[in-house]
């Protein structure tokens, strides 16, 4: 591909830039791929690793591109694929956060979900995770990816950022991985190259400034803001650190290995980043950096509400497919909502100023004989032990995907789980005379 010459030009001085190995690497060298494993949902990856991700300790690089539509195990949510410069936010956060303590955190800019499922597998059970989107087709992509993870600590919105405004020292970390220009991405999506212009990063670095004068309100002082784009454009990146440390927050460095490769970048302010390049890191590009807000007057309290008991008679239907205990419950229209004990009181909250789009994990609903479970239930991990499940050969988990008919023998009847590798996909119906496959149907797969 032939890079923009506006941008290389416009690079030169930027701390860690080299033209003539940036070249090279968009030009000789291919995108590396990575995955991330799901630490909830242990599980043997089949494709062939080539190394773990050094700064990420379940970021694992293959040695070639599988069809990843294809495995049952990512359907199962058994790992996420993650550009591997982007899951450095592991060390950021766990060095500039405590995670052994319950934190709310929002990652405000959340689609496809790489970052919050990462923040999941890192946060205490008890903690509680807004992954916001608010463009509608992301906000689709988002919901799944974050249902296959299976958290119950999550709560998935649909909001514009100065709608968080209005949740006032809500949250203890937020995450902005802001629109930008996308210059750190071009190998991966070559389109974007023809897309690129110097107007463009201005009008990003502008969005940008703007995203966060709108959220941060719902920060609480003292807490911790993690800023990133994909973009290598220092009006995205350094300037808006300078921007930040004029409003007073403070910044904060992150430890790396010179193993790395990782450069350290300093704004004009004085203020540290960490630029990914590809031709240093086996990775994309990529920025990040890290900020302590000011502690400034009176934090503002939430005390979680009181949630209504569920009937008695509920709760023994759901008991054949739910785990109850430490569990928190909620009905939602005709269904019911499970959440970590304590975490339920907050949806009033964030009810009240924004769009919810999932709550937790939905559990089902009580019929007149039986419980009909959601798709939900079975990619999280509150399913009680007691529920039946059958272990489907790769082909068979192929056809269920796809939403066709599984033929197996089993003396079993009503719901059970179709599992791949031991890992619930979702639910089937076994009659006397057939099995009815329940799989979403707009998460199947389409293709031969």
């Amino acid at each position: 591909m032939k890079l923009p010459e506006a941008l290389l030009r416009s690079l030169e001085g930027v701390t860690g830039y080299n033209e003539h190995d940036f070249v090279q690497a968009h030009t000789l060298v291919d995108a590396p791929v990575s995955i991330r494993l799901n630490s909830f949902k242990p599980a043997p990856i089949s494709f062939p690793e080539d190394g773990n991700v050094p700064w990420c300790s379940n970021g694992r690089y293959l040695s070639s591109r599988p069809s990843f539509i294809t495995d049952p195990l990512w359907h199962a949510g058994a790992y996420y694929v993650q550009e591997a410069s982007s899951m450095f936010l592991e060390q950021v956060l766990t060095q500039c956060a405590d995670v052994t303590k319950d934190l709310r955190v929002l990652d405000l800019c959340a689609a496809p979900g790489g970052k919050s499922t990462l923040v999941q597998n890192l946060i205490t059970p008890g903690s509680l995770l807004v992954c916001n989107e608010v463009i509608k087709q992301r906000l689709s992509i988002l919901e799944e990816n974050i249902t296959r993870w299976g958290a119950v600590n999550v709560v998935v919105t649909g909001s514009a950022p100065a709608d968080f405004a209005r949740l006032e020292h809500f949250f203890d970390v937020m995450i902005t991985d802001v629109p930008c220009s996308g210059s750190g991405l071009f190998r991966k999506d070559p389109a974007a190259v023809e897309e690129w212009s110097p107007e463009q990063v201005k009008h990003c670095s502008l969005r940008q400034q703007q995203i966060l004068q709108e959220a941060l309100p719902a920060l609480k002082p003292g807490g911790l803001l993690i800023y990133a784009t994909c973009s290598y454009s220092a009006e995205e990146n350094e300037q808006v650190l300078d921007v930040l440390v004029k409003a007073g927050y403070t910044s904060l460095k992150v430890n790396t290995s010179d193993s790395w490769n990782i450069v350290e970048t300093k704004a004009d302010s004085g203020a540290t980043g960490y630029r990914f390049y590809p031709d240093r890191v086996r990775g994309e590009g990529f920025f990040i950096a890290a900020f302590r807000k000011p502690e400034e007057g009176p934090t503002h309290s939430y005390t979680p509400e009181k949630i209504p008991k569920v009937a008695a008679d509920v709760i023994r239907q759901m008991q054949a497919y739910v785990s109850v205990q430490s569990l928190d419950i909620v009905k939602f229209k005709d269904a019911y909502l499970g959440f970590h004990a304590g975490l339920a009181g907050y949806l009033p909250w964030l009810q009240k100023h924004l769009y919810i789009r999932k709550a937790g994990v939905c559990l089902g609903m009580p019929s007149r004989t039986d419980w009909i479970p959601d798709h939900e239930l079975a990619c999280s991990k509150l399913i009680s032990p007691s529920v039946p499940a059958i272990n489907l050969q790769q082909e068979d988990a192929l056809q269920y995907l796809r939403g066709q008919s599984v033929h197996v023998e089993t003396d079993l009847r009503g719901w059970v789980l179709a599992c791949y590798q031991s890992l619930p996909m979702g639910w089937m119906k076994v009659l006397s005379n057939r099995m009815n496959n329940y799989y979403p149907r707009h998460w199947r797969i389409i293709n031969k």
